[in-house]
C-alpha cells in the first residue's frame, strides 16, 4: 500500500477508536473531512453563519440544532473559523463543547457582549494571536455601535494576526458580515476593509477574509474584492485602496453551478453564493468546498458553511515533489 494512504488509514482508525471511547480524536482529521493531518503549513479555514440563537425558527430553533453546529466544527476540525450571527450564549456553548479552540471578538452593539459577534475561533495548540481587534463598518470605525451608509443595524469586522507555533509563519484573518439590505453599505464596507488590510502592521504577511457578504459573485462588492473592478461604488471620487483576492472555492471549482450557500433550512443548492473564504494570490489553495452536512434533512444553519484548505507558502515549482496525501473534500 502507498505510504501516504497507509498513514491516512492509521489516522482514520485512531480517530474512530478515540470517538468510540469518548476521547478527543488525534490531530489527523476525522472521517468525512479533510483526510490526513495538515503538514508543511497547510491549514483549514471555515466561514460559518450559524444563525441567531434567538430567532423564532420553530423546529430549526437553536436548541433543536445546536448539536448539529457543534458537529460540523468537530467533524471537519478547521484550524480557524470565522463565525457570523453568533450571540454570546451561543459562543459560550460552543466553547464548552469544542475544547481546544479560543475565541476572539466582541458584540457589535456595545463592543462588549451585546449583539452579534463576527467571532474568530482558532486552535490554541497550533496558533497564538499577538494582535486582534474589531472595527465598525461606518464612517467612525472605532466608535462602538456606530453605523452609516444606509444599514439599519450595526455591522462589524473582527480581525486577528496569527502565528503558527510550529512553522512560525504568520497571517491575518478578517471576518465580517455585510448588510443584508443596503447595497451602499456593502460597497462602503468592503472598501473600508480593504483600507484596513492595507494599513496592517505586518504588511508582508498574507491575508485571508471570511464572511457572509450578502452578495453574489456578480455583485460589485465581490468583483471589487477579486480585483475585477477598481472600486465597489461610483458614488464619489474618494481614493480607494484596491483589492485582489482569490475566491478559494472558485480556485478549485471554477465551473460549479449549484453553489447557493443560503438555503433557509430547506437544503437547496440553487441561488447565489454569498459566503466566502477569500485569500491573497500568494496563498496556495489546496482544496475548498461548500459543506452540505445534515442529519436526515435537518441542517445546522440556514447557511451552508464554506471551507478551504490553504498553504501560506506559495508553490515552489522548482522544489522536488513531496509524498503528500491527497486531500479529499466531502
Amino acid at each position: 500500500m502507498h505510504r501516504a494512504r497507509l498513514a491516512s488509514v492509521v489516522v482514520l482508525l485512531a480517530a474512530l477508536a478515540a470517538l468510540a471511547f469518548g476521547q478527543e480524536p488525534p490531530e489527523g482529521r476525522v472521517a468525512g473531512s479533510y483526510g490526513s493531518q495538515s503538514s508543511g503549513g497547510d491549514m483549514v479555514i471555515m466561514s460559518f453563519n450559524i444563525r441567531y440563537g434567538t430567532a423564532k425558527d420553530g423546529a430549526n430553533a437553536w436548541t433543536m440544532r445546536r448539536a448539529l453546529v457543534w458537529n460540523v466544527i468537530r467533524n471537519h476540525r478547521p484550524d480557524v473559523v470565522g463565525l457570523q450571527e453568533a450571540l454570546r450564549f451561543q459562543l459560550d456553548e460552543l466553547g464548552e463543547r469544542l475544547p481546544g479552540y479560543a475565541e476572539i471578538g466582541v458584540g457589535r452593539s456595545d463592543g462588549a457582549t451585546h449583539g452579534e459577534y463576527t467571532a474568530i475561533l482558532f486552535r490554541t495548540a497550533r496558533f497564538r494571536a499577538d494582535e486582534a481587534g474589531t472595527f465598525w463598518l461606518s464612517d467612525t470605525p472605532e466608535k462602538r455601535g456606530s453605523k452609516s451608509w444606509g444599514n439599519e443595524i450595526h455591522r462589524i469586522c473582527t480581525w486577528a494576526h496569527f502565528i503558527d507555533k510550529q512553522t512560525h509563519r504568520s497571517f491575518y484573518l478578517y471576518n465580517t458580515h455585510l448588510d443584508h439590505q443596503s447595497q451602499p453599505s456593502r460597497e462602503r464596507s468592503v472598501e473600508l476593509i480593504a483600507a484596513r488590510i492595507a494599513a496592517r502592521t505586518h504588511r508582508n504577511d498574507p491575508v485571508i477574509i471570511t464572511g457572509d457578504f450578502n452578495a453574489g459573485e456578480d455583485n460589485p462588492v465581490i468583483r471589487f474584492a477579486k480585483g475585477e473592478i477598481p472600486r465597489a461604488t461610483k458614488a464619489d471620487d474618494r481614493p480607494i485602496t484596491p483589492m485582489r483576492f482569490i475566491d478559494t472555492f472558485r480556485a478549485v471549482h471554477e465551473d460549479a453551478e449549484q453553489v447557493g450557500t443560503f438555503h433557509g433550512f430547506r437544503g437547496g443548492r440553487s441561488g447565489p453564493k454569498i459566503d466566502y473564504v477569500f485569500a491573497e494570490p500568494n496563498v496556495t489553495v489546496r482544496d475548498a468546498a461548500i459543506l452540505h452536512d445534515n442529519t436526515e434533512g435537518r441542517y445546522p444553519s440556514d447557511h451552508y458553511p464554506v471551507i478551504a484548505e490553504v498553504n501560506l507558502r506559495p508553490e515552489d515549482t522548482d522544489a522536488p515533489e513531496e509524498d503528500e496525501t491527497e486531500h479529499g473534500v466531502p
